[in-house]
């Protein structure tokens, strides 16, 4: 295991590894986007149906326009919590394989507020960000319990210790009503209060 290695981390990703590495709530799993055959081990490590999306991750608001439709909703949502513990769905670009989304038209991102996520990511590029634990299982603190409960393999893990956040809180931008999926450490009333007074 490599502590904090960032060209270890970017090279496994080049080859189509996966890696672990830190966010501001959870350590998590990360694989290049557009390698087909990382993302099918992403699915097969944790356990998760095929048709359940990824997340994807990337290290800035102007990257998100890489892979999805940033609407004006958007970006402004984007310009008050990001980077921060907000997912944003929106349409995605015809670029972002069906694999990641199980096949929907629709992306979840992240910009996560963690210096070592946003470095890595703006070097290397979009990856996704599921949580780094077994489908339905409590996510562990630690890399070390991480890699017990997925009793696997990975090549390089970003160690910077242990990370027990809040999930993120989850808005869908990607139909005309906004709509909270998932209520997290970004008060609702926030995240309406923005998109009422634009």
């Amino acid at each position: 295991m490599k502590k904090n290695d960032f060209s270890a981390a970017v090279n496994a990703l080049q080859e189509g590894e996966l890696i672990i590495y830190p966010t501001d709530t959870l350590y998590a799993l990360g694989a290049d986007i557009y390698n087909a055959a990382a993302v099918r081990r992403i699915f097969e490590i944790k356990r998760r149906p095929y048709s359940i999306p990824l997340p994807v991750a990337v290290g800035s608001i102007q990257a998100m326009t890489t892979v999805a439709v940033v609407t004006r909703t958007a970006h402004r949502i984007s310009e008050k919590f990001l980077p921060g513990t907000l997912t944003i769905i929106l349409k995605k670009k015809q670029s972002v394989p069906d694999l990641v989304t199980s096949g929907s038209d629709r992306i979840a991102m992240r910009v996560p507020n963690d210096p070592l996520a946003l470095q890595l990511l703006s070097d290397y590029g979009p990856l996704t960000v599921t949580s780094a634990n077994l489908h339905g299982k409590k996510t562990q603190s630690s890399i070390k319990e991480i890699l017990m409960q997925l009793e696997t393999f990975i090549p390089v893990c970003l160690d910077d210790g242990r990370r027990e956040g809040a999930p993120s809180t989850i808005v869908d931008l990607s139909t005309k009503k906004p709509q909270i999926v998932r209520k997290g450490s970004i008060p609702e009333e926030e995240i309406l209060d923005v998109i009422s007074h634009g």
